[in-house]
């Protein structure tokens, strides 16, 4: 008869076994089971918030939990993504990637993160030319023309951008890099008030956004000289690319969700295909059309491919140029 309770002790402690096993299998399975942070390194209403947003709400209907938006502006982005490095590896924490992270790798000196190494790629989410527009009243209305002023006028033509290291600024000292025109960089705290004084009068040329742009060059404010990807623009077919009289230029922005390092693979593979899903809808894609860009569909591991790229090649037109954070 004692051999009743024992073996019923030994039942219940294989079932509870089980059971724990059970639930630590399902756990993978049933990711999201709590609100998911997506970190924006960038005030809110800029591209990097707005993507969020938009890839936030996304999930949170597919996944049945909320995906909030964090916005932790400073330092070029870099206090964003140096919170979400030191977050648990555990899905709950996100980063927006953009191209200003792969600029800042090599603009800032000392950061207490290596970007690559501790950030895992997720989902690509977005890939956009920028246009090179100048105010209607300036000499110059194609490519060509441009270099030729600026080369005979060394020095007079103001650049505007969103702040140093931004991607509008990093493609004219890419300009100047491969053309040898001499410009002078006038950055300002975001893109908004840089076209503001360009479409004043104050300033002469800049590396815009296509959606922060596109209306004032359809309204004839704004002069579109070129875009800056190797192909041209869906959103503005008549315009020629900038490689196209300068052969080899290719400057573009991208988007991205990334997470901490050693983020469970299971937990990346379910983010990348819902984020994949989100870029195959066509309402999404509507949307992404209208802000002139373009859906980029990439697996994890291209999505780090592509990063690493890009680290590298502004990586050269940083130490090239002599660019310094301030």
């Amino acid at each position: 008869m004692t051999a009743c309770p024992r073996f019923a002790r030994r039942l219940a402690f294989a079932v509870a076994c089980l059971t724990v096993a059970g639930i630590a299998g399902a756990s993978a399975l049933d990711y999201p089971t709590k609100p998911v942070r997506i970190v924006v390194g960038f005030a809110a209403g800029g591209g990097a918030d707005i993507f969020a947003r938009l890839i936030g709400q996304w999930l949170s209907e597919r996944l049945s939990q909320q995906f909030v938006v964090e916005n932790r502006p400073g330092a070029g982005g870099n206090i964003g993504v140096e919170a979400v490095v030191r977050a648990p590896a555990d899905g709950y924490t996100l980063l927006i990637l953009l191209t200003a992270n792969a600029v800042n790798a090599t603009l800032y000196e000392k950061l207490n993160f290596n970007f690559i190494r501790d950030i895992a790629p997720v989902a690509s989410i977005s890939r956009e030319p920028l246009v090179m527009v100048v105010h209607p009243s300036f000499p110059a209305r194609t490519v060509p023309e441009f270099i030729a002023f600026a080369k005979a006028n060394p020095g007079k033509i103001n650049m505007a951008s969103g702040g140093i290291g931004i991607v509008n600024h990093m493609s004219g000292e890419l300009l100047k890099m491969m053309t040898g025109v001499d410009m002078i960089h006038v950055p300002y705290r975001g893109g908004a008030p840089a076209l503001t004084d360009l479409l004043a009068g104050q300033v002469q040329v800049i590396f815009s956004s296509i959606a922060l742009s596109i209306e004032y060059i359809k309204a004839g404010k704004l002069r579109a000289l070129a875009v800056t990807t190797a192909m041209r623009s869906e959103a503005l077919p008549d315009i020629p690319t900038v490689g196209e009289f300068v052969p080899g230029y290719e400057a573009r922005s991208w988007y991205g969700i990334g997470a901490p390092r050693n983020t469970p693979a299971e937990i990346i593979d379910t983010l990348n295909k819902e984020i994949n899903a989100a870029l195959a809808d066509p309402k999404m894609k509507a949307r992404l059309a209208d802000l002139g860009v373009t859906p980029l569909v990439l697996s994890p591991s291209d999505f780090g491919k592509l990063i690493v790229e890009e680290t590298e090649k502004w990586g050269k037109v940083v130490r090239a140029a002599g660019i310094k954070a301030q």
